[in-house]
């Protein structure tokens, strides 16, 4: 699939030994994840990686089922990383988007293993943009502050159900 000139590459739940070696480089080049063994252990979490139209990966997106107190419901933990190249595109936004169609599409069919994504806003520019309580171009909400003075957005799949507390 192609949009504004980038590519989605699907990872999520599935193996993709030379695409994770890209992404290896990739991140490496970038500075993105310094420690080799983090950087390993997050290819397990890639759902997509974009490519522009030369073929150079722009940005890849992970996530991970995290479960927050305040919530207490399983979500999927969002993040991103854009090369420096591609950050004035709008590729962040694009493979926000695409990631969480992967993510509910999977869901969907797994009995919902999480009932939505949860973003921190690590990025100050963005938090100082987007200073809506909803973006309805995403679906996302805001929730309040992570425990790192973040704030908390959270966007809910279609048809998920909340699970039953654990005690």
């Amino acid at each position: 699939m192609t949009t504004s000139s980038f590519t989605f590459v699907e990872h999520w739940q599935k193996d993709c030994p030379d695409d994770a070696e890209a992404v290896l480089a990739f991140w490496k080049r970038e500075n993105a994840i310094n420690d080799e063994a983090s950087a390993k252990k997050r290819l397990g979490e890639i759902v997509l990686h974009a490519r522009d139209a030369t073929g150079a990966i722009a940005g890849v997106s992970t996530a991970v089922p995290i479960t927050l107190p305040r919530l207490g419901q399983p979500t999927y933990y969002f993040r991103c990383f854009v090369g420096k190249d591609w950050r004035k595109s709008r590729l962040v936004l694009q493979l926000l988007r695409r990631t969480c169609e992967t993510l509910e599409a999977f869901a969907r069919t797994h009995n919902f293993p999480c009932i939505g994504v949860i973003l921190e806003m690590e990025n100050a520019r963005f938090g100082e943009a987007l200073q809506r309580a909803w973006w309805p171009s995403t679906g996302f909400v805001f929730i309040g502050k992570s425990q790192r003075g973040l704030d908390l957005r959270v966007r809910y799949f279609r048809g998920a159900k909340l699970k039953p507390a654990k005690l």
